[in-house]
């Protein structure tokens, strides 16, 4: 007899399957990402109502299924709606952003407690405060490291070059080597981003911070613009594909 698991869980996105089913991906706290069947949920006034709804907090019921990778969802109880997030456009694209990367850097049925509760954190973050480009990249930073992938930026990831050397006044990144390159190991890459000192220290500072900061830092145009380009093509690199609500969350912050 196969069992039914209760879990905490987070609504990734949902997708139509048929004429009244619907496939529902999650994040759990107890069994990782799980992507489901929920019949009848397009019709359903009792077991799904409002409970679908992306970045809605859950009560999940689930039973696994024989020979499928789908389970089958018994019911999801909606805990958390997040309410005054949904009537922001700009919220709406921070946390459209925060689900997508989670979804592409957690691979299904890998537990991880932490990573759930960073992005159900994450998401209180946009309920109850402005958003920010700070908090977004301390975001990022720090799932990355509870994913496995934390950039390595202390010294040159190929000749071992310290970032304190005062000689080195830029620095590079490399997604494929997972880190910071002094100027001459940069040469043997084609994918490079130029990291000047000083934004190399704040991403060090960020990826140090153990809680999301409550506002922005006032800092220069450039320096935003490299944080940007660097954080969001290393997560694209880990996840294998263009992260799609990046554009839509760039009109709001790089506005």
């Amino acid at each position: 007899m196969l069992l039914r698991h209760v879990t905490p869980a987070i609504v990734l996105r949902t997708w139509p399957f048929g004429e009244s089913d619907k496939i529902v991906s999650f994040l759990t706290e107890n069994h990782g990402k799980l992507t489901g069947i929920a019949k009848g949920a397009k019709r359903s006034r009792k077991r799904f109502v409002n409970s679908l709804e992306p970045f809605s907090l859950v009560n999940l019921r689930f039973q696994d299924r024989a020979y499928s990778n789908l389970a089958f969802i018994v019911a999801a109880d909606l805990t958390f709606g997040f309410k005054h997030l949904l009537t922001s456009l700009e919220k709406i694209s921070f946390a459209s952003y925060l689900v997508e990367i989670t979804d592409g850097l957690i691979g299904e049925r890998e537990e991880n407690r932490l990573v759930f509760l960073h992005l159900k954190d994450g998401l209180t973050h946009l309920e109850e405060q402005s958003t920010s480009l700070t908090f977004l990249t301390s975001f990022e930073l720090k799932l990355l490291k509870l994913a496995g992938y934390q950039p390595l930026l202390e010294g040159c990831r190929r000749c071992g070059r310290e970032r304190r050397d005062r000689c080195a006044t830029r620095w590079h990144f490399s997604p494929r080597d997972g880190g910071i390159l002094c100027e001459s190991c940069s040469r043997l890459r084609k994918e490079i981003f130029s990291l000047s000192a000083a934004t190399l220290e704040i991403l060090i500072n960020l990826q140090g911070e153990q809680n999301m900061p409550a506002s922005d830092i006032s800092l220069p145009t450039g320096v935003l613009r490299e944080i940007r380009s660097v954080v969001v093509r290393f997560i694209e690199f880990h996840m294998d594909r263009e992260i799609k609500s990046a554009t839509f969350l760039n009109q709001f912050a790089l506005a």
